[in-house]
C-alpha cells in the first residue's frame, strides 16, 4: 500500500505546488489523477519518489516511510517504484533490449551496469515483456527509430521489468495521438491486473481517466477536492475540479520548472540512482 499523509511541497519562489495531499493507493487498482494545468499533479507523482524533494508530510510504500530515507536507502527503495516518465525518458543511443534491462540496474552491481551484463533469467524476461506490449522483434532498434507509442511501450516494459511494488505514471499519453493514448491506457490497466501492481496515473485526459481507472484525485491548486469512483464524477465534481472554468490555463512558475526538466539529462546523470 502506499499511503500519503499531509504532503507539501513548497519552491524557493515561495509557490506552493501541494497544500497537504493526502491519499492512499493500494491492491491492484489504477487511481488517475485530474486537474488543471498547474494543479500540482506531476509534482505529486515526483515527490512520492522523491524525483522532487518534498518539503512537508509523508510517503509511505508498504510501511517504509520513504520521506526519511537517506540517499542510499532510497536507491535501493526506489527499485520498488516503477516510473513511467511522461517524455518516455528513453536513452536515444541505446537499443531497445538495453533501455528495457535498464530497469534492472538497480539489483546489479556499478561493473555489471557499465557492461550491461544482466543475468539470462532477466534477459529472457525483457523477451517476455516486449511480446507483451506489442514491441517483440524491435529490440535491437535504436530508441530514436522509434515512433510516440513504440517508445512508451518501452518505457512501460522497463518499469514492469523492475518488478515494483507500484507503478507511478506521469502524463503518459499527453505525446500521443487518441488512438495510441487509449491503447496504451489498456495497456496499462491489463498489466496492472496481470502483475499484481497498483497504478497511479497523473493524466489530462478526463475521459481516458473515466473508462481505465478505478478510482479518480481530483487536485485543484495543490489541493485534493475530489476522491471518488468514476460514477461519482459528474458535472458537479467536475466544475470543483476546474473551478468552473476559471482555473489556471498556464502551469505555474513551479510546475513549469519541472515539466522543463530534460528526461535524456535525467536519465545519464542518474540512472542508476533515480530513474529506474
Amino acid at each position: 500500500m502506499l499511503q500519503i499523509r499531509n504532503l507539501e511541497k513548497v519552491y524557493p519562489t515561495g509557490d506552493e505546488a501541494l497544500k497537504g495531499v493526502s491519499m492512499d493507493v493500494d491492491g491492484e487498482e489504477v487511481v488517475s489523477i485530474i486537474g488543471p494545468s498547474g494543479a500540482g499533479k506531476s509534482t505529486l507523482i515526483r515527490c512520492i519518489n522523491r524525483l522532487t524533494e518534498p518539503t512537508g508530510g509523508s510517503v509511505s510504500l508498504d510501511g517504509t516511510d520513504v520521506t526519511a530515507l537517506s540517499k542510499k536507502e532510497l536507491r535501493d527503495a526506489r527499485r520498488d517504484m516503477g516510473m513511467i516518465f511522461q517524455e518516455f525518458n528513453l536513452v536515444e543511443r541505446l537499443t531497445v533490449m538495453e533501455n528495457v534491462l535498464s530497469g534492472r540496474v538497480g539489483y546489479v552491481n556499478t561493473w555489471q551496469a557499465l557492461r550491461r551484463d544482466f543475468p539470462p533469467e532477466d534477459v529472457q524476461r525483457a523477451y517476455e515483456i516486449l511480446e507483451r506490449v506489442g514491441v517483440s522483434g524491435m529490440e535491437n532498434k535504436r530508441a530514436d527509430e522509434l515512433s510516440g507509442g513504440q517508445r512508451q511501450r518501452i518505457g512501460i516494459a522497463r518499469a514492469v521489468l523492475q518488478r515494483p511494488k507500484i507503478l507511478l505514471v506521469d502524463e503518459p499519453t499527453s505525446s500521443l495521438d487518441p488512438e495510441t493514448s487509449f491503447a496504451v491506457m489498456e495497456l496499462l490497466t491489463e498489466i496492472a491486473t496481470e502483475e499484481g501492481i497498483p497504478v497511479l496515473i497523473n493524466i489530462h485526459e478526463v475521459e481516458l481517466a473515466l473508462e481505465y481507472t478505478d478510482r479518480i484525485v481530483g487536485l485543484a491548486d495543490g489541493e485534493v477536492v475530489f476522491k471518488g469512483t468514476p460514477d461519482e464524477l459528474d458535472q458537479d465534481a467536475r466544475d470543483v475540479i476546474y473551478r468552473s472554468g476559471e482555473a489556471r490555463e498556464e502551469s505555474t512558475p513551479a510546475e513549469q520548472v519541472e515539466e522543463q526538466q530534460s528526461p535524456s539529462v535525467e536519465i545519464t546523470d542518474a540512472d542508476r540512482e533515480t530513474s529506474y
